[in-house]
């Protein structure tokens, strides 16, 4: 038997009702895309920065050797 703590509350899953269920596994699917997408930020925002930092060092030499 699986458990769930909400808000501090330990409920069984076997005992809640179709629709907790439900509005459980809908809860769970958002935690989980919230967690993918931030996870997903993480890598784009560290790629923007890589880009950035080749764009300097790019524009840096370019005025170097004018």
């Amino acid at each position: 038997m699986t458990k769930v703590l909400i808000d501090q509350q330990e409920y069984e899953t076997d005992d809640l009702s179709e629709n907790s269920k439900a509005q459980l596994a809908s809860l769970q699917y958002v935690t989980a895309e919230l967690q993918r997408l931030e996870a997903q930020q993480a890598a784009m925002q560290t790629a923007r920065n890589a880009y950035a930092n080749a764009l300097k060092q790019e524009l840096d030499g370019d005025s170097s050797s004018s």
